[in-house]
Order: structure tokens, then C-alpha cells, then sequence
């Protein structure tokens, strides 16, 4: 039988299947973080009891670097401080390299001490490798192996995520999962879970029948026979998390460089103290690099500057041609021979300089000063097709937001030192390793790949499903609903180094998502999928994760190769590190001004109340730094999916780390990440963004990153068509 033939009968059977499915359950309601309520701490806060809690006018009086919208934006790809010892960018006493949830949180928690802390990041922001392709899961710690490194910090970390949202506003839910059995074995499989978990001092797990799972989850496969229930797992939108750690950690002293990658790590001797001597290359991207090429002034400058300019040209050389008449002028006294000789001089100095910077030199434009709306009409089209994906290697080093997925370019070579350092660089952490000698483990990356549909469907699961684990490929896929409202779904586990798993085609990685995730639950409608993004996970050769000091350098501190579970356990593993930090000889002497508060940048919105939408320049703001502007920016709608604001915005530009990018914007506020995906026909909030971003920024619009594509997507293209949501229909039923 062709190929094809078999595709079509298989679909059919299932499809057969399908239709005999008892009607689905009634929609129940869907809370989403931020509209009438947030979820803090791990429980849901209701928008009026929310008092000081959360919201960012109320929080700003308790919380650490809270934005002041007159404050500066950070400095070119660096947060404003510097904390080195001896002031000069060079000296620390530790360098964290890699700036995942790992890393962030190792950072946060050196904060506490009085430590000079450098946090570097190759990408072009922080959570850009693969805490941000990941669903976000707070893991319970009933699947790791009893013993194992996995085991002693995932229920630890767990447990410290309600305070660390009550501290930090990124938004955690305590939602709980459920792992389905379908069979009796699957059952006993359930019990080895649930004796696994116990052993590794997981608490309040237990079995539940179909009866109860059917009242807690309705919209579950009918087929299920009972599941594992674990109440203390969780969910956080993983980017954000790792934003609110590094956000913090700034706002304690902790200095942030992002496009910094770590080329060369030396030890030396330092004034008989032994230290380590970092190389990083210091990259910048093309759209930045364009910009501050010779000549671009120029072309930035508008036919009224450029008026203005030759009219002075003129009116300098008239006044230059009358000195030089007076000089050569014999009738003319030596005294004023002499003047005018200088005033010659003088004109022609300032004319030279002011053509260099008129003509050759690069653009400072006073974008707070342009109409919005004629700033916007600057901004680059957004990209929704063509491109060519992120290559694995690069999602390594920050996926989208690498050196060679935007065609960066190094800018310069930077120096410094530290007599610790703590290796958490994810998918390039053996790389990391490896500059110091220590070949112990080398990273395999496993490749993860999701479907995000509407919230429409977000209805159909409150906690997080999983099926029976597989042996060798980990929890397999799951259902889960998002902090946000959203359905996902994923992931796959593809090892790079298999290459029938890593060389799968598009339409082979969706088929596997969707059709294992309706075994779970088989109600949700592909139809309503409108992103769809990739992780790699840092798998390595040794089988756990790596916590411990490097046998060539004591002082040499790895949290590496650390994959699922790990964004439920960074928290615990930044205790850790520390610890060892100690115990290699970092003394630590607790700060007294530490403050563990930060203010959300998100403000809890009430429906439209108070909302206000409109074209380019009707409700934008006409000077922001005016205090009476910001209740119009507070009003001001630039996204219309997630009803961002101005106002959130701009507050998001000038809090503690370096924003260039309406990616950065993205991840902090959700403009352009709701169901139009901005858009340009419906509301271009991708345009509005970039636009507020360079006004705030005080640069030209092409200097700030735009949204890439297609990434890592499994999409053909940013905005699906009719076409393409039947095919993801059919791409289900198939299996």
C-alpha cells in the first residue's frame, strides 16, 4: 500500500475514534494573570484584594530599582551600574557566565552579600536560551531518579517559589498535575512514581481513580483510568521569571552585560591572589551596526535640518570670505589683521567638525521630539514569512537572539577578572568547562517543540497533564493551560545527536505534538493554534546535572548541563552555589540594604475600564517624562491582544536591564505575543512598540531589534491561513 494510502486509512480510524468521544464538557472559567486578578504567591488575588500586594503604584514604595520615568534608559547592551572593585569594568570578586533561570538566580542570591558581581550573557538579553523555550512547568520531583542531583533540589526549588513570587511579582500558579494511566500497567507505573516521589521527600502526592480525575479535570481522554496527582506543581512563564531574578539582582549591586561571549578563561596570578582572566567578545547586530556606520547621519537627517545646515554653511563661508579680506586687507590695522585671522581660524574649526558630525558621523536623533505617529512611519515592516530557521547551535548561545542569527559583529574585545566563577551557561556550558581544561561532560542537546493555541481553548485543563513517562524520552507530552490563558502543547524530545529525531520535518513534529496531546485531551481544536516555538534542552553526557566545583579549579563552580527539571529547581541550585562558593574561600558578609522586593511591570487590568484604543497618534503620549502625561500613557492601549499600555511599556525601558528590542518588550509586558501576533492590519502593535522603545531609548528606530522570523517555529508562516489551520487539523487525527 502507498504511503499515502496508509496516512489516509490510519487518519480515518482515528477519525472514527474521534467521533465516538462523548460531547465535550461545558467551558469553564479561565483566569488569566493580570485581567481582574493576578496569581501571587501561587494562589489567585482577585483585583480588588489586591491592595499593595502587586500593584506597581503601591509596590514601588517597598521594591528595589523601581522605575523612574526619569531616569536615563540603561546604557548600549549593559545595565547602568558598575560593579567592579576598582571601578574600571575589569575587577570582581565573582563572574557569573550565562544568564538562564540558573544563572539569574545565582546572581540574585550572591546579591545578598557584599560581592562585586558580573553576570554575563552572550545573547541579546537574558532568558534567551532555554528558559525561554520551555512550558514553564514548577516540577513536583516524583520522576527523578531517588539520589540523583535532579532529586535533591527539584522539591527544595519547588517550595521556594511561592515566597520568591510574593517577593519578585513575576507571577507563579500552584495548579497542580496529573500524570494519566490508561491501563492497569500504567497504574503500577503510577504507584513507582508515587513511591519515587515519596522517597525523594515529595509531599501530598497520591493516586486518584477515574471518578475523581473526571471531576477534577472533565475534559480529560474518557479512556483514563486514574491518574497521579501532584497539588504543589506549578507554573511560571519561564522568561519572566528569569527577568524578575536578574531585574533584582541589578537593583542589589549586581552588574548585567548581554551580548558578551565568553571566547578564553585563563589563570593567573594577581598580586599573589590566583584569579581567573575572562576574554568576551562584546557583539552588536546588524540593524545597530547600520546605523552607526559612516554617513548614516545623513540619512537620518530631514529636509528642514538639512535646509538649516546649508543655509549656515552658506552664512559661515560668507563671514570666512570677509575675514580673510580683512587679513590680506593691507589698509587694515595688525591688531585687527591678528582678530580676524583668529575668528577664521575659529570658523573654520567649528565648520569642519560640524560637517564630520553632519555628514560622517553617526545619528543622536531627539526621537522624544518627533510626533509619534511620524516616528512609527520610520519603523521597519515587521517579518511574518521567507527567512531561514535558528540553527541548533545557535540555540545554544540565545536561539533568535544570537550573534549569527541577527548577523551580529564583534565591537570590541573586553577584559576581566574575578577569583570565582560560576558556569552556568546552559547549552554551552561544556564549552565553558572546556576553557579551563575540564573535559568532564559534554552537552547533547534535546530538542523540544511546542504549539501555543488561544484562549479559547484554555478552558479545557486547569492542571498541568501529563501521560505515563517514557524510559528513555522523559515525561513526554503534556497539556497544560498558561498563567496566560493559553493552551500548550509539547514538547517533543529530540536528541540532537539521533538524526531521524533531530532531521524531522515540520509536519512530522506537529503530527507527534498534536496527536499525542489529544490521547490526553482529545476536545481542543488544533484550528486555534497561532504560535509555535522550540527549546533546546542541555541534556549531557553524565546523565544529572552538575552542581558541584570543577576537579581542575576548585574556585571554578559549575550549575551546568541542567534540563528538565531544572527551572523548578535554579532556586534551590543558587543556594547551593553559593554554599560551594563559601566553601572554596568566598567570604560572605550579608548586606544589610539587600531588598528581596521588586515591583511587577504588568498592571492588572479590569476589562477595558479606564482603556482607551485608537490610531497612531491619537492617545500617545506627547511628552513622557511629564507627570500629567502618564495617565495618558496609563490609558494609552499599544497592544490590543493583551491590552498593554504606554505606560507599561516605557516603565519596562527604564528598569534595571538593557531593553533594544521589541523581543525584550515582548517577554517583559506580552505586547505582540496575543492572538494577532501584531498584526500590521489589525492594530501593528510590533510598530507602536518599536517606536516607544527607540523614543525612550532616545536612538533612531532602526537601531532597535525587530521580532525575527520564522526562528524556530514550526509555522510556514507568522500569520496562518485557513489552509494552514485545516492542516493542523488533520495533522491530528493522524496516529
Amino acid at each position: 500500500m502507498p504511503p499515502d494510502a496508509a496516512s489516509d486509512d490510519a487518519a480515518a480510524v482515528a477519525a472514527d475514534a474521534a467521533s465516538s468521544l462523548p460531547p465535550p464538557p461545558p467551558k469553564r472559567p479561565t483566569r488569566q494573570h493580570g485581567v481582574k486578578g493576578v496569581y501571587h504567591g501561587g494562589d489567585w488575588l482577585d483585583i480588588e484584594d489586591l491592595g499593595n500586594k502587586f500593584d506597581p503604584d503601591d509596590a514601588t514604595k517597598s521594591c528595589s530599582g523601581c522605575a523612574n520615568l526619569r531616569t536615563e534608559s540603561c546604557p548600549r547592551s549593559k545595565s547602568r551600574n558598575d560593579a567592579s572593585i576598582t571601578k574600571d569594568g575589569m575587577e570582581y570578586d565573582v563572574i557569573v557566565v550565562g544568564a538562564g533561570c540558573v544563572g539569574s538566580s545565582v546572581a540574585r542570591e550572591l546579591s545578598r552579600y557584599k560581592l562585586s558581581v558580573l553576570l554575563v550573557e552572550a545573547a541579546d538579553d537574558v532568558s534567551q536560551g532555554a528558559t525561554k523555550g520551555n512550558s514553564g512547568i514548577v516540577h513536583a520531583g516524583y520522576d527523578d531518579a531517588p539520589g540523583s542531583v535532579r532529586a535533591k533540589y527539584c522539591w527544595r526549588g519547588n517550595q521556594m517559589f511561592s515566597r520568591l513570587d510574593r517577593e519578585l511579582r513575576f507571577g507563579y500558579q500552584r495548579n497542580g498535575s496529573l500524570v494519566l494511566a490508561f491501563n492497569e500497567d500504567e497504574m503500577k507505573v503510577l504507584d513507582g512514581l508515587l513511591k519515587k516521589g515519596e522517597t525523594n521527600g515529595v509531599e501530598r502526592l497520591r493516586i486518584i481513580d477515574q471518578k475523581e480525575l473526571k471531576e477534577l479535570e472533565p475534559a480529560v481522554h474518557p479512556e483514563a483510568i486514574g491518574a497521579l496527582l501532584a497539588p504543589d506543581a506549578g507554573n511560571v512563564i519561564p522568561y519572566e521569571f528569569a527577568v524578575a531574578l536578574a531585574e533584582n539582582a541589578v537593583d542589589n549591586g549586581v552588574e548585567v552585560r548581554i551580548r558578551r561571549e565568553v571566547t578564553s578563561i585563563t589563570s593567573l596570578q594577581d598580586n599573589g591572589s590566583q584569579k581567573f582572566e575572562l576574554n568576551v567578545r562584546h557583539w552588536e547586530p546588524k540593524e545597530y551596526l547600520d546605523a552607526h556606520k559612516p554617513g548614516s547621519a545623513l540619512k537620518s537627517r530631514s529636509p528642514v535640518q538639512k535646509m538649516a545646515f546649508y543655509s549656515i554653511c552658506f552664512s559661515t563661508a560668507v563671514a570666512m570670505g570677509m575675514g580673510i579680506y580683512m587679513i590680506l586687507d593691507p589698509n587694515v590695522g595688525s591688531q585687527a589683521t591678528q582678530q580676524s585671522l583668529y575668528s577664521v581660524l575659529a570658523l573654520l574649526i567649528t565648520g569642519v567638525m560640524a560637517a564630520y558630525n553632519f555628514f560622517s558621523g553617526t545619528a543622536k536623533p531627539a526621537t522624544d521630539k518627533i510626533p509619534f505617529a511620524q516616528l512609527a512611519k520610520k519603523v521597519p515592516q515587521p517579518k511574518g514569512d521567507g527567512g531561514k530557521k535558528v540553527a541548533v547551535e545557535d540555540m545554544l548561545t540565545g536561539g533568535s537572539g544570537s550573534w549569527n542569527a541577527v548577523k551580529g559583529d564583534t565591537v570590541a574585545m573586553e577584559t576581566v577578572r574575578a577569583k570565582y566563577v560560576v558556569n552556568a551557561a546552559g547549552g554551552a556550558s561544556d564549552k565553558i568547562a572546556s576553557m579551563i581544561g575540564d573535559d568532564s561532560f559534554q552537552i547533547k542537546p534535546r530538542l523540544g517543540d511546542y504549539l501555543l493555541l488561544n484562549r479559547n481553548q484554555g478552558h479545557l485543563t486547569t492542571r498541568t497533564l501529563f501521560p505515563c513517562p517514557h524510559p528513555k524520552l522523559g515525561k513526554g507530552v503534556l497539556v497544560q493551560t498558561t498563567l496566560w490563558g493559553n493552551l500548550i502543547l509539547g514538547p517533543t524530545a529530540r536528541d540532537v545527536n539521533n538524526p531521524d529525531a533531530a532531521d524531522m520535518s515540520d509536519a512530522s513534529v506537529q503530527e507527534y505534538i498534536l496527536s499525542k496531546c489529544r490521547r490526553l485531551v482529545p476536545y481542543f481544536d488544533p484550528r486555534e493554534t497561532f504560535h509555535a516555538f522550540c527549546g533546546a534542552r542541555a541534556k549531557n553526557s553524565t546523565g544529572d546535572w552538575i552542581v558541584r566545583p570543577s576537579e581542575n579549579d576548585g574556585r571554578f563552580i559549575h550549575a551546568a548541563g541542567i534540563d528538565s527539571p531544572g527551572l523548578a529547581g535554579s532556586p534551590a541550585v543558587a543556594v547551593e552555589v553559593v554554599n560551594l562558593l563559601k566553601g572554596a574561600g568566598l567570604p560572605l558578609v550579608k548586606d544589610p540594604t539587600f531588598n528581596p522586593n521588586r515591583a511587577p511591570i504588568i498592571t492588572p487590568k479590569n476589562g477595558m475600564r479606564g482603556l482607551k484604543m485608537g490610531p497612531l497618534g491619537k492617545n500617545d503620549a506627547k511628552s513622557p517624562r511629564d507627570v500629567a502625561d502618564i495617565k495618558r500613557m496609563a490609558s494609552n492601549v499599544v497592544c490590543k491582544c493583551e491590552k498593554v499600555t504606554e505606560l507599561e511599556i516605557v516603565r519596562a525601558v527604564h528598569r534595571s536591564l538593557p531593553i533594544d528590542s521589541t523581543q525584550a518588550i515582548r517577554k517583559r509586558t506580552r505586547a505582540g505575543m496575543g492572538h494577532c501576533q501584531g498584526e500590521i492590519e489589525n492594530y501593528d502593535c510590533e510598530t507602536r512598540v518599536r517606536a516607544i522603545v527607540a523614543r525612550e531609548n532616545g536612538v533612531s528606530t532602526n537601531e532597535e531589534g525587530g521580532r525575527p522570523w520564522p526562528a524556530t517555529s514550526t509555522l510556514t508562516r507568522r500569520w496562518i491561513d485557513e489552509g494552514e489551520k485545516d492542516t493542523l487539523k488533520e495533522r491530528m487525527m493522524v496516529g
